[in-house]
């Protein structure tokens, strides 16, 4: 007999089926609900106990602190494999053989340029725009210069829609940031891996030959890799939904990325760095910081501590804090806005308000220590984590398509004026 949950309402009882995931999350299908009970729906303010969907991609468990790409640790992908690997791993479901992998960035590479008058959209932009707003904008122009649908159904044409976004995107995201830093656009180099190009494509100078460091290219490698997807949160979840209407993938990753840019999502690096900065203008007192964190009356809130989905340590955060270390050791930078932040990650790990809530230094809090080091502007690390993301995204889409999911359309509790007869203007 399969398993069941019963709902009694006003006496009436339903019966809903049961469904148990691979990893044993039980989960109510209520896909009948408003049918069987004419009219009656469930109210779930952001979604937090409502699964929108089933996925095979990532497997999140926040109380114990683990994070899977298709049933990999964050861990060992982060030790053993590159971005491109995980990249494949989301997209397709398994790791690529060599030969694979190979395939996929010489693909990649061959969709690496970007069409010219692409630039001339960027050029309108002011020196003022945020490099989200830009990318955003750029990345939903490439459908104009792509004009055709791609066909689910073909898995030539997913592939080749895949390897254009995988190519172009980091394009346009060395563009927003060299586009504010005054730079001339570059298209980087074919002969570099995916992670290298990527740092040659933003920060060489015109005058002078780049120099790769390993260290900051292995620190950028781990970062894509622990931001590549994390489950149906914000973004991942307006991909899906605007992909649902058969938008196509660019005009889809085009709305995750805006959603992204919020200070709630992936915007806490940013505003991790900016806290910092404020400390910094105050005077720079961590303990007078960590004093007004604890007390409730204050409304100064510590950014990049605690998270909202894991209650213990962030599985993300203990691979790349080592990643951290090495980055700011090896480029020896004197910094008081590190030398701050360095200062409350060491208060917080010994405090017993933090230990005991397990407010411990996340993702973010890391993140963008090492921007800061490697010399990204602040308000690029939000556009380095939708380059992260960039994968994820694709294959949360991919996979919706090709299960064929409805459109979405959330239901709501209308909380309104009844009906009310119109009044005339001068009766008004």
């Amino acid at each position: 007999m399969s398993e069941k949950a019963t709902l009694e309402v006003n006496g009436k009882k339903y019966d809903f089926p049961l469904k148990t995931g691979t990893e044993n999350e039980v989960a109510m299908d209520i896909s009948s609900l408003r049918s069987a009970t004419e009219g009656i729906i469930t109210l779930d303010s952001g979604y937090k106990n409502t699964g929108s969907c089933e996925s095979a991609i990532t497997f999140l468990d926040g109380e114990k602190g683990i994070l899977r790409y298709r049933g990999y640790s964050i861990e060992e992908l982060a030790e053993k494999a590159d971005f491109l690997e995980v990249a494949f791993l989301l997209i397709f479901g398994e790791l690529p053989t060599k030969a694979q992998r190979d395939k996929f960035h010489t693909d990649i590479k061959a969709q690496s340029v970007v069409d010219e008058d692409v630039k001339k959209i960027l050029e309108a932009f002011p020196k003022s725009a945020h490099p989200m707003g830009v990318l955003s904008s750029l990345t939903s122009a490439l459908t104009a210069f792509n004009p055709s649908s791609v066909n689910v159904n073909s898995e030539e044409d997913m592939y080749k829609a895949i390897v254009k976004i995988m190519g172009k995107f980091p394009v346009l995201v060395a563009w927003a940031h060299r586009k504010k830093q005054g730079l001339p656009l570059d298209y980087g180099d074919k002969s570099l891996g995916y992670v290298e190009n990527i740092l040659k494509m933003m920060f060489r100078q015109p005058n002078e030959e780049y120099v790769q460091n390993k260290i900051l290219v292995d620190a950028l490698d781990k970062l894509l890799i622990l931001h590549a997807d994390h489950e149906q949160n914000c973004s991942t979840s307006t991909v899906r939904i605007v992909g649902s209407s058969h938008a196509g993938l660019f005009a889809s990753i085009s709305a995750g990325i805006s959603a992204l840019w919020g200070p709630l999502h992936g915007g806490a690096n940013q505003a991790v760095l900016e806290m910092l900065e404020a400390i910094k203008n105050d005077g720079g007192d961590t303990k007078k910081f960590m004093a007004k964190a604890k007390d409730k009356e204050d409304p100064f809130r510590l950014m990049g501590f605690g998270h909202r989905v894991y209650k213990n340590f962030d599985p993300r955060a203990r691979i790349i804090k080592k990643a951290a270390d090495e980055v700011l050791e090896d480029l020896g930078i004197d910094d008081p806005i590190l030398d701050i932040a360095k200062g409350l990650e060491q208060e917080a790990l010994k405090d017993s308000y933090f230990v005991d809530r397990m407010l411990y230094p996340n993702v973010d809090f890391y993140s963008g220590i090492i921007y800061r080091g490697m010399g990204i502007p602040t308000d690029m690390f939000t556009v380095m984590f939708a380059l992260g993301r960039l994968p994820g995204w694709i294959a949360q889409w991919r996979e919706m398509r090709l299960n064929k999911e409805p459109i979405g359309r959330p239901r709501q509790l209308y909380i309104g004026s009844t009906h009310r007869p119109f009044v005339e203007i001068d009766k008004r």
